[in-house]
């Protein structure tokens, strides 16, 4: 068995696969056609990526590729259906970084009502405005709205309580019950965004939740209201939250995911959003924990290890 890992991957994640296959081959960084090229020149029985996208292409290049494993939760940089006519399984870490997810997005929370970053670049710029900065509304007994109860939307919910927030979710699979707390309640997608102070969402990118936060949706919210997406760029209409922005529609929102995102070993981003005042960005980095990391490298051993043993594949999505 031969595994060719063509993204960045926990050193001890590597040795424990070195103990399972006859060959690891580690090429962090290959992508589009440098990737296609090297899944032909090798012919890898297993195939680990984390952001890079594996499309037709790549697929049809491995004449004996089993299985493609994304070392991360979602799987939309993966044609799984290609994958699927060609016979090959795609498999995920679910929920390995979901603290990690709802670490940040607590975090986003704080820095918006507070404007942490704001007040750190000012300091930074040597300009004292107490005044100013003193103005915030507290995040004790304000109204979280969780866009998607999956197991990232969980863990924010669970540290939003201890926050004494009471939280308002929404899902699509309707016997969900992630939570029994009496100030967490499950409400229509409407209501949610009408009643809600902040909103973050959790859900995947696909055609159904693309422009979910649309310009309609936006007017739903408060004035005061904060959005957060650590989830999926498209899930968001992104003119129609800087319009928001900018015409004070809303306070203020956070974002961790880009449309035209650049690679990680990028140097520059040219997204509109980065010229928002009221627009708090970080470089995707929400699964981006020592923790998160180790427990995926950890997640992909297990299915590694099991298709090994008994053929089967753990997490399969096709």
């Amino acid at each position: 068995m031969k595994i060719l890992v063509a993204d960045k991957f926990e050193a001890f994640g590597v040795a424990e696969l070195k103990k399972l296959a006859d060959e690891v081959i580690c090429e962090p960084g290959l992508k589009d056609a440098a990737l296609t090229q090297r899944i032909s020149q090798l012919d890898p029985t297993i195939l680990i990526v984390r952001s890079t996208k594996v499309q037709s292409e790549q697929l049809q290049a491995g004449r004996n590729l089993k299985l493609v494993i994304r070392a991360g939760s979602g799987y939309d940089t993966i044609d799984v259906n290609a994958a699927k006519q060609r016979g090959i399984k795609v498999a995920n870490c679910p929920g390995m970084n979901a603290v990690a997810v709802a670490e940040l997005v607590l975090g986003h929370l704080i820095n918006m009502d507070r404007r942490i970053a704001d007040n750190v670049a000012e300091l930074r710029a040597h300009k004292w405005n107490k005044k100013e900065f003193s103005k915030a509304r507290g995040l004790k007994d304000s109204t979280l709205g969780i866009v998607g109860m999956g197991r990232i939307g969980t863990e924010v919910a669970k540290r939003a309580l201890a926050f004494d927030m009471r939280v308002l979710w929404y899902d699509v699979i309707p016997d969900l019950r992630p939570l029994e707390h009496p100030n967490c309640q499950r409400v229509d997608l409407d209501t949610l965004f009408k009643e809600s102070d902040y909103i973050t969402l959790h859900v995947p990118g696909t055609g159904d939740t693309k422009h979910l936060v649309n310009a309609q949706r936006l007017t739903m919210m408060k004035p005061h209201a904060c959005l957060v997406n650590t989830s999926r760029a498209s899930v968001v209409d992104e003119p129609a939250l800087i319009a928001a922005l900018k015409e004070g529609k809303i306070r203020a929102a956070a974002v961790d995911v880009y449309e035209n995102e650049p690679p990680a070993d990028g140097k520059e981003i040219h997204s509109p959003l980065c010229d928002v005042p009221n627009l708090y960005g970080t470089h995707h980095i929400g699964a981006s924990t020592d923790q998160a990391q180790n427990a995926v490298a950890a997640e992909t051993v297990r299915i590694v290890r099991e298709f090994k043993q008994s053929g089967k594949v753990l997490n399969c999505v096709n």
